[in-house]
């Protein structure tokens, strides 16, 4: 019974959500024939609107923490994806950007349509090193525009605890353009499950690391320094033990 007490705030703020983004995808496909950076501004005001409305009927609020360490110029971020929330947050909180996503969202109707006026790198999954030199390629012209690339390393969403082997195309885009990419690490799963309607109240922490320098170095061995970052972060947002992707615990067992 405990957890049904949150259902009437989930459900109206779901209900809104469902029937808000359409509009707002209507307005950013009709802005972003002209102008990328309104069509993001209108994206972003959305966002904040669902956050917004998250915080009244759900009691979820958000702290960001270490905004100083964003570089000057723009350049790859790499976030734990545990959640929605993070699809949200992340424009609120960065500057214009752009996002690595799986092909099949821009398949849906007015959605799709909208969010390919936004410029996002659409992939399929399942095709291994050409989407990886997708990314790279790509998320290079996207550089060169003046805007951030947003990956989620684990490629899906992951239960709260829980990881998978996070993919390098990040680290191998900011190293063919000489950046460092910013880890960003957030409890967002512990009060909005990947998975069920309902939201518990509480207050989502997102912390945002020191740039990690990619040039020079091994890719593998920054991909597991940006994930050995984020999931001991993680751990200490939500007091759980720090999660090691399935085939990670393989490897740690065998001889050096």
């Amino acid at each position: 019974m405990g957890r049904l007490r949150y259902l009437p705030g989930s459900l109206l703020f779901t209900g809104w959500v469902l029937l808000s983004w359409i509009p707002f995808a209507l307005v950013v496909l009709i802005v972003g024939v002209f102008s990328h950076r309104r069509a993001f501004a209108v994206a972003r005001r959305w966002c904040q609107t669902v956050l917004t409305l998250g915080r009244w009927l759900c009691g979820i609020r958000c702290e960001v923490q270490g905004l100083e360490h964003l570089p000057e110029r723009n350049t790859v971020v790499l976030l734990k994806h545990s959640s929605a929330f993070e699809t949200l947050a992340e424009l609120c909180f960065f500057p214009p950007q752009c996002w690595v996503l799986k092909r099949e969202l821009m398949w849906i109707p007015v959605f799709g349509w909208a969010l390919k006026g936004l410029k996002p790198i659409a992939i399929d999954r399942r095709a291994g090193r050409s989407a990886v030199d997708q990314v790279v390629r790509q998320g290079t012209e996207r550089l060169r525009d003046g805007l951030w690339v947003m990956i989620f390393p684990e490629g899906t969403r992951t239960a709260l605890g829980q990881t998978r082997r996070y993919g390098m195309s990040g680290v191998l885009l900011a190293q063919a353009n000489g950046l460092p990419v910013v880890p960003v690490a957030h409890n967002a799963g512990a009060v909005w499950p990947r998975r069920g309607l309902i939201k518990r109240p509480g207050t989502v922490r997102m912390l945002i690391g020191p740039p990690i320098e990619t040039a020079g170095r091994d890719p593998r061995a920054v991909t597991a320094e940006v994930q050995d970052w984020i999931e001991s972060r993680v751990a200490e947002l939500t007091g759980l033990p720090k999660a090691t992707a399935p085939d990670q615990r393989r490897s740690s067992r065998k001889p050096e």
